[in-house]
């Protein structure tokens, strides 16, 4: 199971919860009330949770960094106090030394582990958890790396109530969002209307008109060299008249553009929110650092 620094799990786990910073608490050992060191960082599994305190022993042994598990840890918020619960000189110099540039894995862990466990014998095999004076734990026969589980030793993993106390105060907050909701539809489409259209269109139309008269000088005798008969002789003239040309073209009437504009508007709305606030009742003459009221 891989380890991870808090802050890479989650880069906005400040947010979440304040009990989450304990970057730079100062680490105490409870057995002796010495001033061990402080807590660098912490390191959670691919699950989130709490597996250990990276402290640095810089009051112990200088420049050297270890593995704290949470269950062996004692965290006082407002004293800004980790005490390690049972720590002593010796584990300190026993424990194998972290940095930032390793990979916690399984074989590391177990020499934490190692360091931490009581020893316990039963009959004939090794002991569980005894340590050399470097350190080296002698057997692990105990544990299958393949089906290990935190909850087996709750005495190192385990963050009881009685030494974790918390208290969560909550607030609420307006949070405002938008929703984008369809209100309606446009569509716009042609269709075909017919009617009766009417024009009037002039025409011409010729006739012939054929006067008879009687001229004024009807009687006069002319001479015979003048008055020529002619049989078949014929007068043609021709006529015309216009007919309607009627025919239909098609134009362009109009041009329709179809587009959107967004019309901006604030709405403003109010609610009730609550929030609750810390109250510390005393009895006696108690001594409280940093109640944060």
């Amino acid at each position: 199971m891989a380890l991870l620094k808090l802050h890479d799990f989650d880069p906005n786990y400040r947010e979440a919860s304040a009990e989450y910073e304990i970057n730079g608490f100062d680490v105490y050992s409870d057995t002796t009330n010495d001033k061990v060191g402080a807590v660098g960082d912490i390191l959670v599994d691919d699950n989130g949770h709490f597996r250990y305190l990276i402290v640095d022993l810089g009051f112990w042994i200088f420049g050297k960094k270890v593995l704290l598990p949470v269950g062996r840890s004692r965290i006082d918020y407002s004293a800004r106090r980790v005490y390690a619960t049972g720590m002593t000189r010796e584990q300190a110099e026993n424990l194998p030394e972290f940095n930032d540039n390793m990979t916690a894995d399984y074989d590391y862990e177990e020499r934490v582990r190692g360091v931490y466990r009581p020893t316990a014998t039963t009959g004939t095999s090794k002991a569980v958890g005894t340590q050399s004076a470097i350190g080296d734990v002698n057997d692990y026969s105990s544990y299958d790396r393949n089906t290990y589980k935190y909850q087996q030793e709750p005495n190192l993993y385990a963050m009881n109530d009685r030494d974790h106390q918390t208290l969560k105060l909550y607030e609420e907050r307006l949070i405002a969002n938008k929703n984008r909701v369809k209100t309606g539809e446009v569509a716009v489409g042609k269709r075909v209307e017919t009617e009766t259209a009417r024009v009037a269109v002039p025409i011409e139309k010729e006739r012939v008109v054929i006067e008879r008269s009687t001229p004024t000088d009807a009687g006069t005798v002319v001479s015979s060299g003048e008055a020529t008969f002619q049989d078949g002789e014929v007068a043609r003239i021709d006529v015309y008249e216009e007919t309607p040309d009627i025919h239909k073209e098609a134009f362009v009437r109009e041009e329709v553009r179809v587009r959107k504009e967004v019309d901006h508007d604030t709405v403003d709305t109010e609610e009730t929110i609550r929030r609750e606030r810390l109250d510390v009742n005393t009895q006696g003459k108690p001594t409280i650092n940093n109640p944060q009221i």
